[in-house]
């Protein structure tokens, strides 16, 4: 009985093995109000929120998604943008993540601005180059063709991101797409390119699935962590 009883939670641990999903740490960066909070609750609930308050240190949310057969949880790290409310946690966040959105408001010159020191502390905190690294351009919605000149345009976030080896999006967490390319094709001599959120979220899999593979990370505990750099394939990175 005992030898039964032993078998079936022998089974069950290698049951529970069997179903847990691969987990990716995602870091959202970027200065306060950019949209952080709202484009998080987006890509993981599907929806923006009705009310959205200023993270006080860190807060996050996940999202299953299915790649290829596999499903793989997403898990977005939500970061107060107020060095006042972040200071202590800086370590903490930055700790085995496996990928980073950097975002920033596309009404904003002084957000897209402040990308850079957002790189810097990355550096300090000794992420590699080898870390996946998206843009994120939040708030296109609220693009105005008479302040063109006060607002980031597409071509120079592109720049940007080619520039620093990341893919690059522009999107709305709270107006889908689909609206937005109508409004532009109105509005806009030259339409300006609208990322759906869901396109996003698959691509960020995607390639955190393919990554992982390249540079052979291996499970523990249901998060990843880095075995050998050494001969890992390289994989280029470049603005959609």
């Amino acid at each position: 009985m005992d030898s039964s009883l032993e078998f079936s939670s022998s089974l069950g641990s290698v049951s529970s093995l069997l179903t847990r999903h691969r987990t990716f740490k995602v870091l959202m960066i970027g200065d306060s109000g950019v949209g952080k909070t709202c484009l998080t609750h987006r890509l993981c609930a599907g929806e923006f929120p009705c009310r959205a308050e200023a993270t006080i240190g860190v807060d996050f949310r996940e999202r299953l998604v299915e790649i290829d057969g596999e499903k793989i949880r997403l898990q977005l790290w939500d970061t107060a943008g107020q060095e006042r409310f972040r200071k202590s946690m800086v370590q903490h966040y930055y700790r085995n993540v496996h990928a980073i959105f950097f975002v920033y408001d596309v009404t904003s010159l002084t957000s897209f601005s402040g990308l850079n020191s957002w790189i810097e502390e990355c550096r300090q905190n000794s992420l590699g180059q080898d870390i996946p690294k998206f843009l994120v351009g939040n708030k296109s919605d609220l693009r105005d063709p008479s302040r063109a000149n006060q607002q980031v345009n597409q071509q120079t976030a592109m720049s940007f991101a080619k520039a620093h080896g990341m893919m690059c999006f522009e999107t709305s967490a709270k107006i889908s797409p689909n609206k937005l390319s109508k409004m532009s094709q109105k509005e806009e001599k030259v339409p300006i390119k609208q990322d759906q959120i869901e396109d996003i979220v698959l691509t960020v899999a995607g390639k955190l699935k393919r990554h992982t593979t390249i540079n052979n990370i291996s499970v523990c505990n249901g998060s990843f962590k880095v075995t050998s750099k050494k001969g890992a394939e390289k994989e280029s990175w470049s603005c959609c």
